[in-house]
């Protein structure tokens, strides 16, 4: 082939107008890549005569999705729109159509993964998505190409900038979450409804692309296991630091004997471990393979241009496979049918805040519920008095989740046992 690689563009929005920009500001550099320029030829938008990020020949411009996804010169699709229904739907007549397509959409692929693998296969073009997670940090291909011939034992991130900048202003502030909520909100960094970022389903979402890719196997969004950090107060944080902790908002997917665990929630992280230092909105993914041993992808999770650059990587590379007539080289790699594991089977540490009443017998009585559920404690720590009120601060040994659980249903009944306050798993140590 010669001449441009032409593109439909789905969507201008913040991807959208930064992917735009990178073409209009690194266009020379990227045909010298090439051997080819890439052409925007269409450009889809809900209304055509609204303000825009990024100057757009108005002429590119249009509502009419089936007019860019039926052009026989549009050679590849870049879906940016968001959304799933329309996106699903555009996205499958392109395939159908010979199109590769590269998108960014996390949500479609966290629920319709396989749909659409199967669909670019069966039609023999290229479906790209390095965008999905992680912003611009490099994530997808090196999983699915660079380290493909280790066995991947572990995938933990931090994934969700929202929740990394909230956490880390409340940890070097001392502040509370919901003031620092609303600051995020003021400067854009979190959304007017939060709820996606905060309650973990943005994490979650990602964390069932990377697990699908490290172990071979679908997992798609429902099969993960969420909570959200709307419970951690300052004092957690500040009893974590005291004890050598950092509270991150983690993403975690282990493979062992029983099956596949996959979750996010908040965590207790050794002050030591590389992802203890990631702050503000910035995410990072680290990663243990037999062979590679442990690496971590660190860099900017969202933001127009950080996406973009991903995005572009995408179309590059579907642009090289049309320039040597091979399309779809690298499809679905999920070939296996593992089990996911219950949330109560896992094994780890946790720490525990409880506030109990102040007299003898009350610490024998805790203990003994957990023996009881062969809950080993690793230490207690009795912090302050509310009142009339003690607040004990517990960290337990490896520990099943469902022994765990019960002990807390018996304790959350004893009389001398107040407020189970916060409940916080302990990740990333020695045999954890």
């Amino acid at each position: 082939m010669s001449g441009p690689v032409n593109i439909g563009l789905l969507g201008l929005g913040t991807v959208g107008s930064g992917v735009v920009r990178l073409l209009q500001q690194n266009g020379a550099l990227i045909t010298q890549k090439l051997g080819r320029p890439l052409k925007i030829s269409r450009v889809l938008v809900r209304e055509r005569n609204r303000p825009r990020q990024v100057e757009v020949d108005p002429a590119l411009l249009t509502t009419d999705a089936d007019g860019i996804i039926n052009d026989p010169d549009i050679h590849i699709i870049v879906e940016v729109m968001g959304g799933t229904d329309a996106a699903r739907e555009y996205i499958l007549k392109a395939m159908e159509r010979g199109k590769s397509v590269v998108t960014a959409n996390k949500d479609l692929l966290a629920l319709y993964g396989k749909e659409l693998f199967d669909a670019a296969a069966s039609n023999g073009v290229d479906l790209f998505f390095e965008a999905s997670v992680g912003g611009g940090i490099p994530i997808i291909r090196p999983l699915k190409e660079c380290l493909a011939g280790n066995k991947i034992r572990q995938v933990m991130g931090i994934v969700n900038g929202t929740t990394n900048y909230i956490l880390t202003k409340m940890s070097r502030e001392g502040r509370d979450f919901q003031e620092v909520l609303r600051e995020a909100q003021d400067l854009g960094y979190a959304e007017a409804d939060p709820a996606a970022d905060i309650e973990g389903d943005d994490a979650a979402r990602k964390m069932a692309i990377l697990a699908s890719i490290a172990f071979n196997t679908r997992v798609t969004y429902r099969d993960v296991y969420r909570e959200g950090i709307s419970r951690i107060t300052a004092q957690d944080i500040s009893y974590a630091a005291d004890l050598g902790y950092v509270i991150k908002l983690l993403g975690i997917a282990r493979e062992d004997e029983e099956g596949i665990e996959v979750r996010v929630h908040p965590a207790l992280l050794p002050g030591n471990h590389p992802l203890a230092s990631v702050n503000d909105v910035f995410n990072a993914i680290f990663i243990e393979g037999d062979a590679v041993g442990e690496a971590m992808f660190y860099g900017r999770g969202a933001g127009s241009m950080p996406t973009a650059s991903a995005v572009v990587g995408d179309i590059i590379e579907a642009a090289r496979n049309l320039n040597y007539q091979t399309r779809g080289r690298i499809t679905c790699t999920c070939f296996y049918d593992k089990p996911i594991k219950p949330v109560g089977t896992i094994n780890t540490k946790y720490y525990l805040r409880l506030l109990v009443v102040d007299r003898p017998g009350v610490l024998a009585a805790i203990a003994g519920v957990f023996g009881d559920r062969e809950v080993s404690l690793a230490s207690v720590i009795q912090e302050r008095m509310l009142g009339e009120l003690a607040e004990l601060v517990l960290i337990t040994h490896r520990v099943r989740e469902q022994n765990l659980q019960d002990a807390l249903k018996v304790l959350a009944g004893l009389p001398v046992v107040k407020e189970i306050a916060c409940v916080v798993r302990v990740e990333g140590g020695e045999n954890v």
